[in-house]
Formats: C-alpha cells, sequence, structure tokens
C-alpha cells in the first residue's frame, strides 16, 4: 500500500488583512515604509491593495508548489482558517491540478497571530486506494503541568505551569487507507525569537521546543503504548522551526559562494524526537548539502540553509519505506543561494525576494503502509 505525503509551510495563508503596521513599525510592509502615510484610513486602503496585489501571484507559485509534490495527503502549516484553505483550493489549485483535494481539516490552536496547522487530502490515492478520514484529535489544550513538563529553563523565560505547551496545536489525524491504519501528527513549533539574555533567538527558545517535542513523544506513547508504538504506521509532519545542521553560506553572488555544513551540539527538539530511535529523520537519506528546506539571513554575516520541515516516521513505516524524500525548490525566491547542483528551475513570475511560493519548500515522499493491525 502505497501513500505519497506530503508537508509544506504555505507562509501567512490568510484571509483578512493586518493593519498593526500603522502603529507598529516592525509590523510595516517595507514597500509602504517608503510613503509619507497621512492617516490610518490611507494606511489601510494602501495595505489592502498592497496585500491583494502581492496575494495572487504569491499563491499561483504556491499552487504550483503543492501540485509538484504530487501528494495524496498534504500537511500544512500557516493556514489563517478552513475558509482560507478552501477559496485557495478552488481558486488555484482546483484550477491548475483539477479535482483533487476535497477533505480539509484544521483546528485553532493557541498562535496569536492565528495561523494553525492543517490537512488536506484527496479522497483516494493514485494507484485509487480510498483514503478515509477515522478521527482528529487537538492537543492544544495541553499544558506543562498537565505533561509534568515544566522545568527551570522555562521559568527563566517567565513561562508558568499552567501556560499551554504548544505555541499552535499538535494535530493528531487518524486515517484508513486501503485498509491499512494511519496517524499523522501534524505540528508547527514555536518560532526562533529575538535575542535575549545574552543569547541567540534560537538557545533562547530552545526549552519551549525541546518541551514541545517531548510532548509529543509523550502523546504517541500514551496511546499506543512505548514498545507498541514504534511497531505501527504514523508521522510526525510539519514546521519544527529548529535543525541539528546547517549549511553556513559564505562569499557574495558576484565571487561566488561558498557552503560548510555544521553539525550542532547543543540539546535541539529534533534529537529529542529521533533519540533512541523514537522516529527517523527520512530526509537525512539525502546527502549533508541538500537536506535544506529554508534559507535564512540577516545580511552577509548570517546566512546559512537548513531543514526546518520534517516528516519523521516510526521505526517500523521508515524500514518499510525506502525511498528518498522529494524536496521542492521551484518556488523559492531568486535571492537563495543553491550549492552546485541544486539549482531549481523557478516558477514563472517569482522574484528577487518576493513573490514566492513561501519561504519554506514542500518536502514529499512515498510511503509504504502495512496490512490493517486495527
Amino acid at each position: 500500500m502505497t501513500l505519497r505525503l506530503a508537508t509544506f509551510n504555505v507562509e501567512n495563508l490568510m484571509n483578512r488583512f493586518d493593519f498593526s503596521g500603522y502603529r507598529n513599525d516592525i509590523r510595516q510592509d517595507r514597500a509602504l515604509a517608503l510613503y509619507d502615510i497621512k492617516s490610518e484610513d490611507e494606511y489601510k486602503a494602501l495595505e489592502s491593495a498592497r496585500m491583494v496585489a502581492h496575494t495572487d501571484d504569491a499563491r499561483q507559485l504556491t499552487a504550483l508548489a503543492i501540485a509538484a509534490t504530487r501528494a495524496d495527503i498534504i500537511c500544512l502549516q500557516e493556514v489563517d482558517n478552513l475558509a482560507a484553505l478552501k477559496a485557495f483550493e478552488y481558486g488555484y489549485l482546483f484550477k491548475m491540478i483539477g479535482e483533487g483535494y476535497r477533505e480539509k481539516y484544521s483546528s485553532q490552536g493557541n498562535d496569536g497571530r492565528g495561523i494553525d496547522v492543517a490537512i488536506m487530502m484527496r479522497p483516494e490515492t493514485a494507484d485509487g486506494q480510498p483514503i478515509e478520514f477515522v478521527g482528529m484529535n487537538s492537543h492544544a489544550h495541553l499544558t506543562f503541568r498537565d505533561l509534568d513538563l515544566h522545568n527551570e529553563d522555562l521559568a527563566e523565560l517567565g513561562i508558568e505551569p499552567d501556560e499551554r505547551i504548544f505555541r499552535r496545536d499538535c494535530l493528531e489525524v487518524d486515517l484508513r487507507i486501503g485498509g491499512s491504519d494511519f496517524s499523522i501528527f501534524g505540528a508547527h513549533f514555536k518560532a526562533m525569537s529575538p535575542p535575549r539574555n545574552g543569547m541567540d533567538g534560537r538557545t533562547a527558545s530552545m526549552p519551549i521546543r525541546v518541551a514541545e517535542a517531548r510532548a509529543i513523544r509523550h502523546i504517541i506513547n500514551e496511546r499506543y503504548g512505548a514498545d507498541e508504538a514504534r511497531k505501527r504506521d504514523w508521522v510526525i509532519c510539519g514546521d519544527l522551526n529548529d535543525y541539528r545542521e546547517r549549511v553556513v553560506i559564505t562569499g557574495d553572488m558576484f565571487d561566488g559562494y561558498a557552503f560548510e555544513p555544521v553539525r550542532e551540539s547543543a540539546l535541539n527538539s529534533i534529537d529529542v524526537l529521533t533519540e533512541d530511535g523514537f522516529c527517523v529523520n527520512v530526509v537525512e537519506r539525502r546527502p549533508v548539502l541538500d537536506r535544506w528546506t529554508l534559507y535564512h539571513t540577516r545580511g552577509p554575516q548570517e546566512r546559512h540553509l537548513c531543514q526546518l520541515d520534517y516528516m519523521l516516521l516510526s521505526p517500523a513505516l521508515a524500514e518499510r519505506s525506502t525511498g528518498i524524500p522529494d524536496i521542492v525548490r521551484g518556488g523559492q525566491p531568486w535571492r537563495t543561494p543553491f550549492p552546485a547542483g541544486q539549482e531549481a528551475e523557478r516558477y514563472p513570475r517569482t522574484g528577487w525576494d518576493r513573490p514566492k511560493a513561501s519561504d519554506h519548500c514542500p518536502v514529499a515522499m512515498s510511503l509504504t503502509l502495512a496490512a490493517n493491525r486495527s
């Protein structure tokens, strides 16, 4: 039984306008910062026009990237709500690839901006096996106290025991595919925050992501039992906002770039999930320079490629699914430097920085499911 699965952070798939930039310069788009705007009403009119003009190109590119995954099921991050997802699927994906992702599921998580995790799926796989929705659970309500995960590192960040663990959600979706049971744990971990207390943003926010990782392990072990969990077919999918290796970039576009892989030594949330073989990061089947799903830059002094987007397979599923994941990079903006041999053909109208499909790249893989064990 073969299933094609993908994950993609679609970067702010919204159906509402954000006018907070009028009072908060950090939230103001750089294009509007060029203009002398006299009033809030004028700002709202210009911001609305800017967003509408920008959105059509961007969402065409997003749809092209999703189409390139050839996925039967796709896990999404940064979705405003189901209404936004339905409008995107009908107005862009449907016009591009025809009848496709009829079923869509999401839940309201904990993100302050209202962006959620979601899942879209076809009624059947590419080879005609039915995809049946069995059930769905949100874990957005869980607190650090609930799972006994509060510690000194979290306390130092000012986080209380009764605060919620997941910064968005761990959305647990149970499916039956051609008679085979399969579960997805969709997540979008805490973003790397600005530097604080003498620490860089990744280090400062790491205790939260580590707690989120431990919470997902707890949820899976509670459901199946620690031993049985390794034998079942499940995947942790999403933007985990963390890495255990990165590719540091030096040089420039005129004289050429150099790419150096660097392995992180400090504790991170990916290690928490994969330690003792609990699950497998199948993207690591690709060469070390070719695992990246995001280009990070804060100027010439801070540039790297890294994997932030994951499909972490249960041990049994990873052993059975022997292929290598695909990473779709055709929607990356032209400013993204590619190591030699990885250059992708960009989609039409892709810009230097924008429009683009997303700042993230989709990850897709064909999985081999076991016979039904219910």
